[in-house]
């Protein structure tokens, strides 16, 4: 069997984790120990995210025309990519908060809905909160004015009984 026979399987799992796509990061995970990588590597499961190590040929054929192919620029050593098809912020949070934790692990770029992004602009999307975060703060800015205006009401209400 031909080498590129037995690489081809290997770029075509790559392609189909990064089809359709939210969120693509690229991280340097060099200097971590077995149990932080398993710790990671759970986190990144419980959130739906992909995460895994791959060689940097194999990398490079898989985002060759792609919206992904500024990240080929940044296959220099080890490289891991995290892909989300769900939120376009998760693997983002997720790897910079766990860098605070194990300084080793690097981010080295990612694309977020089709826009690229170096480590500077991950660590912005890093800090975006989750939609369900976001969707709470709404509704609840919504809902402080309403209750407002009820408390308002009710102490006019027992003003004029009193």
């Amino acid at each position: 069997m031909a080498k590129v026979e037995l690489k081809k399987p290997v770029v075509e799992e790559i392609s189909a984790n990064l089809e359709g796509a939210a969120c693509v990061v690229l991280v340097d995970p060099v200097g971590l120990t077995v149990e932080q990588d398993t710790q990671l590597r759970k986190q990144m499961r419980a959130e739906g995210i992909v995460y895994k190590v791959y060689k940097n040929t194999m990398l490079n054929f898989a985002v060759k025309g792609t919206e992904f192919e500024p990240l080929a620029q940044h296959l220099a050593g080890p490289s891991a990519i995290a892909v989300s098809k769900t939120d376009a912020t998760a693997p983002a949070r997720i790897l910079a908060e766990f860098a605070k934790k194990a300084d080793k692990l690097e981010i080295k770029a990612g694309v977020v809905e089709g826009t690229y992004y170096d480590a500077k602009g991950m660590t912005a999307i890093a800090a975006v909160p989750s939609r369900e975060v976001l969707l709470g703060r709404l509704l609840g800015s919504i809902q402080s004015p309403i209750a407002n205006f009820a408390r308002v009401l009710n102490q006019i209400a027992e003003k004029q009984e009193a």
